[in-house]
C-alpha cells in the first residue's frame, strides 16, 4: 500500500487540533502518519499532541519549533518529511476531514501520473461554522483549467486540501532553497511549481469539512458579502508591496531556467510589467495570465497597466 505522510503545522490550535487529529486517523487508506511541527505554541497544544504521540508513536511525530510563521512552517515540514512516503498532504489544524480523503487523492495520483511526473490534487471543501454545521460547497469549481499562466497570477488550490506525489516534493527539495518571505503562501508556491513542470489535477468532490471561525488564517465564504470581502482582502494584499512580482522573482530565480519558452517569456514578461509604463503597456497587450474569473482578469491587467499592482 502506498505509503502517506500528513504535514501538519500547528500553533495554539488547543480547541480543535484533536478532532483533526482523530480525522487523519480515521482515513481508510490505512498506511498514513502524521509529521507535526508546532510553530512556537503558547496555549495548551504541546501538552495535547505530546499525548498523542505518545497513544501513537508509530503513526505521529512531533517538531516542537519556534515561531517562523505559515509558510515557513510548512516548508520545514517538506524537508522533515519521510523520502520514503509516495505522498504528502498539507494539513491545518482546525478543520475535519471526511474519511476518504486520502484514499480519493491516492486513486487519482496512481491510476492517471506516472510516479516520475510531479503531480498534485486539490478538491472543493465543505464550508462549515465553528461547529461543523455545514454551508454549502466552497469554493465553485475553476472556469479554467489549472495552469503556470492562471498561478502566477492567482491561487485556486486550497492548501489544506492538497495531496501531491514524491516527484513535486523532491522538485522543492533538490532545488534552491526558497526565500519564504518572497511567498505569498506554501500552497499557491506549490501550485506555481506543480503546474510548471508536472500535472495538477482537481477534483470537484468535498475531502474535508473546513471549519470558518475567527482565527483562521485564510477563509472563504459563500455569501455575497463574504466574497466581496475575500476579493477586498485580496486585492488590499497585492497591491502597492510588488507582492505578486515579488513571489514570480523569487520563482524565476530558482525555476526560470528550467521552464519551457512560453513559461520563461510570460514569466519575464510579468516581472518586467512593474517598471516603467511601456513595459506595462506590452504587457497588457501580450499577456497570457489569467485568473479564473474573465472579469478580474481584465480588472488586474488594468490595476498593473496604471502601476497599481
Amino acid at each position: 500500500m502506498k505509503k502517506v505522510q500528513v504535514l501538519l503545522s500547528a500553533y495554539n490550535g488547543e480547541q480543535y487540533i484533536s478532532e483533526q487529529i482523530q480525522s487523519i486517523l480515521n482515513q481508510t487508506h490505512s498506511a498514513v502518519s502524521i509529521l507535526i511541527r508546532d510553530d512556537g505554541s503558547t496555549d495548551k497544544s504541546m501538552e495535547l499532541l505530546d499525548q498523542w504521540v505518545t497513544t501513537y508513536p508509530d503513526k505521529i511525530k512531533l517538531i516542537k519549533g519556534t515561531n517562523v510563521g505559515v509558510v515557513s512552517s510548512f516548508f520545514e515540514l517538506l524537508r522533515a518529511a519521510d523520502a520514503e512516503a509516495d505522498y504528502y498532504c498539507f494539513c491545518d489544524q482546525d478543520d475535519v476531514w471526511l474519511d476518504h480523503k486520502v484514499e480519493h487523492a491516492v486513486t487519482r495520483l496512481n491510476t492517471s501520473i506516472h510516479t516520475e511526473v510531479p503531480a498534485m490534487v486539490f478538491t472543493s471543501t465543505y464550508l462549515t461554522d465553528d461547529e461543523l454545521n455545514r454551508k454549502g460547497t466552497w469554493p465553485k469549481p475553476p472556469a479554467q483549467e489549472p495552469s503556470f499562466f492562471n498561478a502566477l497570477y492567482e491561487n485556486i488550490a486550497i492548501g489544506a486540501t492538497i495531496t501531491m506525489n514524491q516527484s513535486a516534493r523532491n522538485l522543492f527539495m533538490y532545488s534552491q532553497s526558497v526565500d519564504s518571505q518572497k511567498v505569498l503562501m506554501h500552497d499557491w508556491w506549490f501550485y506555481m511549481l506543480v503546474s510548471a513542470f508536472g500535472t495538477v489535477i482537481y477534483d470537484n468532490t468535498p475531502s474535508m469539512l473546513y471549519r470558518q471561525h475567527s482565527n483562521n488564517v485564510v477563509g472563504g465564504s459563500n455569501s455575497l458579502a463574504g466574497k466581496l470581502k475575500s476579493k477586498w482582502a485580496s486585492f488590499k494584499r497585492h497591491t502597492g508591496k510588488d507582492l505578486l512580482h515579488k513571489q514570480a522573482g523569487e520563482f524565476n530565480r530558482i525555476y526560470g531556467s528550467r521552464l519551457n519558452g512560453d513559461q520563461k517569456d510570460q514569466l519575464d514578461l510579468f516581472l518586467a510589467s512593474h517598471t516603467r509604463f511601456i513595459d506595462r503597456l506590452h504587457y497588457a497587450r501580450k499577456s497570457k495570465l489569467y485568473r479564473q474569473s474573465k472579469a478580474e482578469s481584465l480588472l488586474f491587467k488594468f490595476f498593473l497597466l496604471i502601476g497599481f499592482i
